[in-house]
């Protein structure tokens, strides 16, 4: 069995611009900066035949490049939150190009995903994260913007769980097309 997800990987330069984020909020597991992706479909855990079939019908996705700009923080948990993460400016480019990924799974087989589509990197995880702290970081950090950065892939990527925390290895990138 192997656990899989598609995602956009993250310039390196943005990165360490994301990693300068993390601080402040007790209780938070920061990303590390060479695990930071934007999650594009999580498929989850799949034998070696299903892996092949989701790498077939992703090779057969075809989609424009575009540019894709990081804009403000957020959480997701609510009273308790369990993720801090960096927004995407509204971009139909990256809608489309998920859309494209739900379809191709979806014909293969696999079950709809469940959760709405929100275009995000995840900057930590928390467990009994203070609610204040929280809203500080949020507030601190509300004006977090990029630079555009282009997008002209999309990978495949494979998750192993480990004591610290999922280890990500990149299977496959599907490269997109190039627009002039």
């Amino acid at each position: 069995m192997i656990r899989l997800f598609a995602a956009l990987p993250i310039p390196e330069e943005l990165r360490e611009r994301l990693v300068a984020l993390q601080g402040g909020v007790p209780g938070a597991r920061w990303a590390n900066s060479d695990q930071m992706h934007l999650t594009l479909r999580f498929i989850g855990e799949v034998d070696g035949n299903v892996a092949h079939d989701i790498d077939d019908a992703l090779a057969g996705i075809r989609a424009p490049s575009f540019t894709l700009e990081l804009a403000g923080v957020g959480e997701f948990g609510g009273k308790n939150p369990r993720a801090l993460w960096a927004g995407v400016r509204p971009n139909d480019a990256i809608l489309h190009l998920q859309k494209k990924i739900e379809t191709a799974l979806q014909r293969i087989g696999l079950p709809p995903e469940s959760r709405k589509f929100s275009a995000h990197v995840t900057l930590a995880r928390m467990k009994g994260a203070s609610r204040e702290k929280v809203a500080q970081f949020l507030t601190h950090h509300a004006l977090f913007a990029s630079g555009p950065f282009p997008v002209d892939h999309f990978v495949l990527f494979s998750s192993q769980l480990s004591h610290g925390g999922s280890i990500y290895h990149a299977e496959r990138v599907y490269p997109l097309i190039p627009v002039p």
